[in-house]
């Protein structure tokens, strides 16, 4: 599939279009659009956004390889990153990490087997009275345990599992 010409992404690429005064400004927004339909900013993505913007590809890869929420590399469907900066590490975040690599049979930065989850570390997820704390597909989960922390993995693969599972 692809963004351009697809109705499940026209509204919002026009709408951020039609957000900013030149089409480049809306290069970091429809890279997310990108992310969000292939996994990861793509070489297919990366030309799709330099197509609708006006942009030479190379312009639009350096600003998907200059931010760290755009993923130059395949993830799973669920990118949980676990903040283990320094007060979220006094909380217990970095034995949660640890144990979460562990539980989905996962080195840093990895994928589980069956393709559904990476996880990364991160740096200040700005939540550190919510320790631990990760965020999915940059939505925040707190207060973490193992016990929420499994009941979040079984719900995450569920929701997988449904016959409309795609990335979008």
């Amino acid at each position: 599939m692809a963004i351009m010409g697809n109705p499940k992404y026209e509204a919002r690429i026009n709408q951020h279009l039609a957000k900013y005064e030149t089409k480049r400004s809306a290069v970091m927004p429809l890279l997310f659009i990108a992310q969000e339909e292939y996994g990861w900013v793509n070489p297919d993505g990366i030309n799709e956004v330099a197509q609708i913007l006006n942009l030479d590809p190379t312009q639009v890869k350096s600003i998907a390889g200059f931010y760290t929420m755009y993923s130059e590399k395949p993830k799973g469907k669920y990118w949980l990153q676990v903040c283990t900066d320094l007060p979220c590490a006094l909380k217990g975040a970095d034995e949660f990490h640890a144990w979460l690599k562990e539980e989905l049979g996962v080195q840093e930065g990895g994928t589980s087997g069956d393709g559904l989850f990476t996880v990364d570390h991160v740096m200040c997820l700005a939540a550190c009275d919510k320790a631990p704390m990760m965020q999915c597909n940059f939505r925040y989960v707190e207060n973490l345990d193992q016990d929420k922390t499994r009941e979040l993995l079984a719900m995450w693969r569920a929701e997988a599992a449904q016959p409309d599972n795609g990335r979008g």
